[in-house]
Protein backbone atom coordinates (compact mmCIF):
# COMPACT_ATOMS: atom_id res chain seq x y z
CA UNK A 1 0.00 0.00 0.00
CA UNK A 2 1.33 3.41 -1.02
CA UNK A 3 0.31 6.73 0.54
CA UNK A 4 0.44 9.81 -1.67
CA UNK A 5 -0.83 13.35 -1.33
CA UNK A 6 -3.23 14.84 -3.85
CA UNK A 7 -0.67 17.10 -5.53
CA UNK A 8 1.63 14.13 -6.14
CA UNK A 9 -1.18 12.00 -7.60
CA UNK A 10 -2.23 14.85 -9.89
CA UNK A 11 1.33 15.26 -11.12
CA UNK A 12 1.91 11.54 -11.76
CA UNK A 13 -1.59 10.18 -12.38
CA UNK A 14 -0.69 7.82 -15.22
CA UNK A 15 2.14 6.31 -13.15
CA UNK A 16 -0.21 5.70 -10.21
CA UNK A 17 -2.84 4.20 -12.55
CA UNK A 18 -0.25 1.76 -13.93
CA UNK A 19 0.75 0.74 -10.41
CA UNK A 20 -2.90 0.27 -9.42
CA UNK A 21 -3.51 -1.87 -12.52
CA UNK A 22 -0.63 -4.11 -11.39
CA UNK A 23 -2.41 -4.73 -8.08
CA UNK A 24 -1.03 -2.07 -5.74
CA UNK A 25 -3.36 -0.04 -3.54
CA UNK A 26 -2.72 3.70 -3.38
CA UNK A 27 -4.21 5.71 -0.52
CA UNK A 28 -4.70 9.34 -1.56
CA UNK A 29 -4.30 11.84 1.28
CA UNK A 30 -5.12 15.48 1.73
CA UNK A 31 -2.84 17.13 4.29
CA UNK A 32 -1.59 13.63 5.22
CA UNK A 33 -5.12 12.43 6.08
CA UNK A 34 -6.53 9.58 3.93
CA UNK A 35 -9.49 10.62 1.76
CA UNK A 36 -9.63 8.06 -1.06
CA UNK A 37 -8.19 4.79 -2.32
CA UNK A 38 -7.03 4.03 -5.85
CA UNK A 39 -7.02 0.35 -6.76
CA UNK A 40 -7.62 -1.90 -9.74
CA UNK A 41 -11.11 -2.95 -10.75
CA UNK A 42 -11.39 -6.59 -9.76
CA UNK A 43 -14.25 -8.01 -11.80
CA UNK A 44 -15.47 -6.51 -15.01
CA UNK A 45 -18.67 -8.05 -16.35
CA UNK A 46 -18.23 -9.11 -19.95
CA UNK A 47 -21.46 -11.08 -20.44
CA UNK A 48 -24.82 -9.31 -20.47
CA UNK A 49 -26.94 -9.32 -17.35
CA UNK A 50 -29.60 -12.04 -17.23
CA UNK A 51 -33.16 -11.00 -18.01
CA UNK A 52 -35.92 -12.20 -15.72
CA UNK A 53 -36.62 -12.59 -12.04
CA UNK A 54 -33.75 -12.64 -9.57
CA UNK A 55 -32.61 -16.00 -8.26
CA UNK A 56 -33.92 -16.75 -4.79
CA UNK A 57 -36.68 -14.12 -5.00
CA UNK A 58 -40.39 -14.95 -5.11
CA UNK A 59 -42.05 -14.82 -8.52
CA UNK A 60 -45.66 -14.22 -9.41
CA UNK A 61 -47.90 -15.13 -12.29
CA UNK A 62 -49.96 -12.53 -14.13
CA UNK A 63 -53.52 -13.86 -14.44
CA UNK A 64 -55.09 -14.00 -17.89
CA UNK A 65 -57.84 -11.63 -16.69
CA UNK A 66 -55.21 -8.88 -16.53
CA UNK A 67 -55.17 -8.72 -20.34
CA UNK A 68 -58.95 -8.68 -20.80
CA UNK A 69 -60.60 -5.39 -21.83
CA UNK A 70 -61.92 -3.14 -19.06
CA UNK A 71 -65.62 -2.82 -18.38
CA UNK A 72 -67.43 0.42 -19.19
CA UNK A 73 -67.55 1.33 -15.47
CA UNK A 74 -63.78 0.89 -15.14
CA UNK A 75 -63.15 2.93 -18.29
CA UNK A 76 -65.34 5.78 -17.03
CA UNK A 77 -63.30 5.87 -13.82
CA UNK A 78 -60.09 6.11 -15.85
CA UNK A 79 -61.57 8.81 -18.08
CA UNK A 80 -62.28 10.97 -15.04
CA UNK A 81 -58.69 10.64 -13.85
CA UNK A 82 -57.22 11.56 -17.24
CA UNK A 83 -58.66 15.05 -17.06
CA UNK A 84 -56.75 15.79 -13.84
CA UNK A 85 -53.53 13.89 -14.66
CA UNK A 86 -50.94 16.23 -16.24
CA UNK A 87 -49.14 13.24 -17.80
CA UNK A 88 -52.15 12.08 -19.79
CA UNK A 89 -52.85 13.15 -23.38
CA UNK A 90 -56.35 14.34 -22.43
CA UNK A 91 -55.05 16.83 -19.88
CA UNK A 92 -55.14 20.50 -20.83
CA UNK A 93 -53.77 23.25 -18.67
CA UNK A 94 -56.34 25.67 -17.47
CA UNK A 95 -55.71 29.29 -18.45
CA UNK A 96 -54.83 31.60 -15.58
CA UNK A 97 -57.51 34.19 -15.09
CA UNK A 98 -56.49 37.41 -13.44
CA UNK A 99 -53.42 37.77 -11.31
CA UNK A 100 -51.66 34.90 -9.66
CA UNK A 101 -51.57 34.55 -5.88
CA UNK A 102 -48.05 35.94 -5.78
CA UNK A 103 -49.05 39.02 -7.75
CA UNK A 104 -52.13 39.51 -5.58
CA UNK A 105 -50.06 39.28 -2.42
CA UNK A 106 -47.48 41.75 -3.70
CA UNK A 107 -50.22 44.12 -4.81
CA UNK A 108 -51.93 44.00 -1.42
CA UNK A 109 -48.61 44.45 0.33
CA UNK A 110 -47.76 47.49 -1.80
CA UNK A 111 -51.19 49.02 -1.17
CA UNK A 112 -50.79 48.56 2.58
CA UNK A 113 -47.38 50.24 2.51
CA UNK A 114 -48.75 53.20 0.55
CA UNK A 115 -51.69 53.64 2.98
CA UNK A 116 -49.34 53.42 5.98
CA UNK A 117 -47.03 56.00 4.42
CA UNK A 118 -49.92 58.43 3.95
CA UNK A 119 -50.92 58.14 7.62
CA UNK A 120 -47.48 59.07 8.93
CA UNK A 121 -47.03 62.77 9.72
Amino acid sequence: MIKANVYEVKAKLSEFLDRAAQGERIVICRHNKPVAELRAVEDVRTEPRPVGPLRGRPTFEVPASFFEPMTDDELSLWDGVAATDPLSAAWTSRPVRGATKVAETKGEYGARRRRAARRRP
